[in-house]
């Protein structure tokens, strides 16, 4: 898990224990801890900076491919040319 994620677990956790402990309820804050941790293993995220180091790769491969497509047409407007 990213440490967002273990801060929001924990923070999460830390309120269901407050707002159980010495009740019923107990027993369910256990239980919810354990779907909440369960819920956020599955969920696809991933960290804003993971996210922004994505973005510039992607940023650079759409400059890269744009220049080969310019040499590409360059290229064949040679060999027309011909």
């Amino acid at each position: 898990m990213n440490n967002w994620q273990e801060q929001w677990k924990t923070n999460v956790e830390k309120t269901v224990e407050q707002l159980t402990k010495n009740t019923p309820f107990a027993e369910m804050g256990q239980n919810a801890k354990a779907f909440f941790t369960s819920a956020l293993q599955k969920l696809d995220v991933v960290t804003r900076e993971e996210f922004d180091i994505q973005v510039a790769m992607l940023a650079r491969t759409r400059e890269k491919l744009d220049a080969l497509e310019k040499q590409v047409a360059a290229l064949e407007q040679g060999l027309s040319n011909k």
